[in-house]
């Protein structure tokens, strides 16, 4: 296995999706079923997976302050090692890329940030098909999320797309990949001020 195939890739998002939320104890065992740029999928896939559910919490209005910033500072770690995983894929296309011209034209998004999209949209699908089976809400909710739930599927599709041209491009000589780095200086202790020279809180 090369690049990865964005039909798989797709089935990936889905199947894991629902694996998931069937026995969460299966998220670190699953990756074994895969092998090459399809275990550093699935590996963003889960960190997106889980990315959600905190980011559900963070939203609760119910619960002590302390459990946000808990739960903020697990989104903080879970993103950087989303974003470490979208870097992961690229420099392994980058490796598989045999010839590289920098005269090439170069796509704005690369490989990895449009799979990284398609995971987070088979996040979006599977809740908001759950949301068009409540019994709990009335008619306009079902009718509302059935139209987005529609419309979701049409932007997977598109995504899928998108990705096998860009694949299909690079491979075949008519684009260059190059990997983005995002340098999240945020999260490293020696590039925020306000880790390694901490200033008073304001009010």
């Amino acid at each position: 296995m090369n690049q990865p195939e964005p039909n798989l890739t797709e089935k990936i998002c889905a199947d894991c999706v629902v694996k998931w939320h069937t026995n969460e104890q299966i998220e670190d065992t699953l990756i074994e079923n895969y092998e090459g740029i399809y275990q550093i999928i699935y590996t963003l896939h889960l960190f997106n997976y889980r990315l959600w559910h905190q980011e559900d919490i963070a939203r609760r209005t119910d619960v002590h302050d302390t459990v946000i910033t808990n739960v903020k500072r697990k989104i903080d770690k879970l993103n950087q090692a989303r974003n470490d995983a979208i870097e992961r894929i690229d420099d392994y296309l980058c490796r598989l890329v045999t010839t590289s011209n920098p005269s090439l034209p170069m796509n704005s998004e690369t490989p990895g940030s449009i799979i990284d999209r398609m995971s987070i949209i088979s996040l979006k699908i599977y809740h908001m098909e759950e949301e068009t089976k409540r019994k709990d809400m009335p008619f306009e909710h079902i009718k509302s999320t059935q139209a987005k739930f529609e419309i979701l599927k049409e932007q997977l599709e598109d995504l899928k797309n998108c990705l096998g041209i860009l694949l299909d491009e690079i491979f075949t000589g008519k684009k260059q990949l190059k990997v983005y780095r995002q340098f999240k200086m945020y999260n490293d202790p020696t590039l925020n001020p306000q880790l390694y020279r901490p200033c008073k809180a304001e009010v």
